[in-house]
């Protein structure tokens, strides 16, 4: 297993997620509620810029690894659904929100293992999409986790829109992934 600065920063984001979730077992004498959401939502933004980062210095220092492709969407899947648990827990999102956006990340990560087994990759890569739907949860999320108005604007709102907009993506993205890989689904059902 290679080891190097942009695996580490992945390591790292997955190291985060206990952490995200401790913050709100801590005892009240410890933090504060506000203190508990502030901790969290710094957490997942850190988490967060580690996934830009540790793909862009994997790139800008030619080192980039089977092993690191592998973990980093692992440790951004990890990421974003132990978040999704935490804010359901805490009523700040719903369970069928969280369902949505989960179910498809498995989903389509057994599709794009089943279609790089078989050799058809292509078929199932990063879409545009995927980008807008991640940049949507990716945003609602923090905003979720910290649930206090910022300067008036109402932090809650705007997370539980960008949330929604992420799951109606979600499955957007997911039927397009499907539609693209039918063709080579459907040839290798008729084969058998």
């Amino acid at each position: 297993m290679p080891f190097n600065i942009p695996i580490l920063l992945t390591w790292m984001r997955i190291v985060a997620i206990p952490l995200l979730i401790a913050v709100y077992y801590l005892p009240p004498d410890w933090a504060s509620a506000h203190e508990r959401n502030l901790i969290a939502t710094l957490i997942f933004v850190a988490a967060a810029l580690t996934d830009w980062a540790d793909g862009y210095l994997a790139r800008k220092l030619d080192q980039t690894s089977a092993f690191g492709a592998f973990l980093d969407p692992v440790a951004d899947k990890l990421m974003v659904a132990a978040a999704l648990i935490v804010l359901v827990q805490l009523g700040r999102a719903d369970a069928i929100v969280a369902t949505i956006i989960i179910g498809r990340e498995i989903t389509i990560s057994a599709l794009r293992e089943w279609m790089a087994k078989i050799g058809a990759a292509k078929s199932v890569a990063v879409s545009m999409l995927g980008k807008i739907k991640t940049t949507a949860q990716m945003a609602a999320i923090p905003l979720l986790l910290y649930q206090a108005p910022v300067h008036g604007y109402d932090t809650m709102l705007a997370g539980n829109w960008l949330i929604w907009l992420a799951a109606l993506l979600t499955l957007w993205s997911m039927g397009y992934y499907l539609r693209m890989a039918w063709p080579e689904i459907a040839r290798r059902s008729a084969e058998k």
